[in-house]
């Protein structure tokens, strides 16, 4: 979600990032599989790119070595399920106080496990694969940045990484990211994947889905979103490239009345720890502890369970 101060969003739903409050101070079922001709997804040899074997499966997913592309009648794929129908379609009324009320969380999403849809080509060998590059044209246009922001776009970099999905699958994600932290964050998704944490969806946020009515179902890994702390001229770590939200309805943001996603309250009992949820000392928080980078579950006035950052802000 954001920081102390902010968060990003998605063409599917994911207001509730632009909705993030001031913080304490200073991502439907799985697309057939394209054959592996994209060099970021499928070459372990190209400049730019690395690739590590397929994990085990540590965190209850279905380890497997290759992903073979199920047909559109999938509707199960190991624990995951196909996403019901109504997600990301159900806008929520937002209050005079510019949130959307909490909500209980629909049945079905109380153990959310749902098949990833791929964005990108995923890996064909079924192993951790990375690029980092310059941000190409195209996807520069389609993110949220834009001159007016703190960072330039050289500044930037168009990042992508292997994710092991809730059905068990090797996928491919996209981030932008600071030019600065870059390859640490490589290191973390490496780690992740290698110890099988699951993660539903990993895109680049984009103007329109910042903006977007919240419907509080959006669970998108995400990075860089251009905007400022609200209510504030500061800008937010997600507006410089060096904050990351992971699973964020696993992981929601919480503090008085407001959820974020608001149909996230189930997951506000951390005592039930379910799938892609992030614990205190545990794997997710050591990977990014690993390169300097502190966790929103270590808030004290308010808890952001799915913010990583640079800064701790």
């Amino acid at each position: 979600m954001g920081e102390r101060d902010g968060m990003a969003s998605d063409d599917r739903a994911r207001s509730w990032r632009r909705q993030m409050p001031d913080r304490p101070a200073t991502g439907r079922l799985l697309a057939a599989l394209l054959a592996c001709g994209v060099a970021a997804a499928c070459s372990a040899n190209s400049p730019g790119t690395s690739a590590t074997p397929a994990p085990t499966g540590s965190f209850g997913a279905a380890a497997v070595t290759s992903a073979p592309g199920p047909s559109p009648s999938v509707t199960r794929i190991g624990s995951a399920t196909a996403a019901p129908a109504w997600l990301g379609t159900r806008a929520l009324p937002v209050g005079s106080n510019g949130f959307a009320a909490a909500r209980d969380t629909p049945p079905e999403l109380r153990h959310r496990s749902i098949i990833t849809t791929d964005d990108l080509p995923p890996p064909a060998d079924g192993r951790f694969h990375s690029t980092v590059q310059a941000v190409p044209a195209s996807v520069l246009a389609r993110s949220t940045w834009s001159k007016a922001c703190p960072v330039k776009a050289t500044d930037l970099r168009y990042v992508t990484v292997g994710f092991r999905g809730f059905d068990g699958l090797a996928h491919t994600g996209e981030l932008l990211v600071n030019a600065r932290a870059a390859a640490g964050l490589v290191k973390v998704f490496a780690t992740l994947f290698a110890q099988g944490y699951p993660i539903e969806r990993m895109r680049v946020t984009s103007a329109a889905g910042l903006n977007a009515p919240p419907t509080g179902d959006d669970n998108t890994t995400d990075a860089y979103a251009c905007r400022p702390v609200r209510g504030s001229k500061i800008w937010s770590q997600h507006a410089y490239g060096l904050a990351v939200d992971v699973n964020p309805f696993l992981n929601p943001y919480h503090r008085g009345k407001v959820v974020l996603p608001e149909l996230a309250t189930s997951y506000l009992d951390r005592g039930d720890l379910r799938p892609g949820m992030i614990r205190p000392r545990g794997p997710v928080v050591k990977a990014f502890a690993a390169i300097g980078w502190k966790w929103g579950g270590d808030y004290h006035s308010l808890k952001d369970y799915m913010h990583f950052s640079a800064n701790g802000g």
